[in-house]
C-alpha cells in the first residue's frame, strides 16, 4: 500500500506536528494574556484570537488522531475528516468580517485571514476523506494542513502581541 494511507509511516510527522502545534498554543495563551485589555477591547482582536486558537488547536488535534494506535484507516480519516469540518465551522464566521476596516483591502484580508483558513480546512478534509476511502492522495495533504493552521496561527498571534502596541 502507498504511504499516503499507511497511517504508521506519519508518526513521526504527527509527533512533531502536535508538539509544535500545542506548543505554540501554549505561546498564543501567554501572548493574549499581556494583551487581554487591548484585546477583549476590541471585537476584531477578539476574533483574531480565536482564529489563532482555532488555526493552532485543529493541527494539534489532527495530529493526535494520527497517533490513536492499532486504528483503521478509514476511522482515523473519519476522525481527521470531522476535524476539518468542525474547523471551518469555527473559523468561518471568525474570518469572514461583517464589513472590512477603512484600513485593510480586501486582498490584505483574503491573504491575512481567508487564505490560511482556507488553505488549513480544505486539506484536511481532502487528507480525512482521503485516507478513509484510500483516494485523492490521501495523508499528503495533511502537511499542507497543518503548516497552514500553524502560519495562519502565528500571522494572528504575530498581531495579539506585537502589533497591537503600534
Amino acid at each position: 500500500m502507498h504511504a499516503a494511507y499507511e497511517v504508521e509511516e506519519w508518526h513521526d510527522f504527527a509527533l512533531a506536528a502536535a508538539g509544535a502545534a500545542a506548543a505554540l498554543a501554549g505561546l498564543l495563551v501567554v501572548a493574549v494574556s499581556i494583551n487581554i485589555r487591548e484585546i477583549v477591547a476590541t471585537r476584531s482582536l477578539t476574533r483574531r484570537a480565536g482564529v489563532a486558537l482555532a488555526s493552532l488547536t485543529a493541527p494539534l488535534v489532527m495530529a493526535l488522531v494520527v497517533l490513536i494506535p492499532s486504528a483503521s484507516p478509514g476511522a482515523l480519516g473519519s476522525l481527521v475528516l470531522v476535524t476539518g469540518i468542525v474547523t471551518g465551522i469555527a473559523l468561518g464566521p471568525l474570518v469572514l468580517p461583517p464589513q472590512l476596516s477603512s484600513q485593510r483591502t480586501m486582498v490584505q484580508w483574503a491573504l491575512g485571514e481567508l487564505a490560511p483558513a482556507v488553505l488549513l480546512v480544505v486539506p484536511a478534509c481532502l487528507a480525512g476523506l482521503g485516507l478513509a476511502t484510500g483516494s485523492l492522495g490521501g495523508l499528503y495533504w495533511l502537511p499542507v494542513a497543518v503548516v497552514a493552521g500553524i502560519l495562519g496561527g502565528l500571522a494572528q498571534a504575530w498581531v495579539l502581541l506585537i502589533e497591537i502596541l503600534r
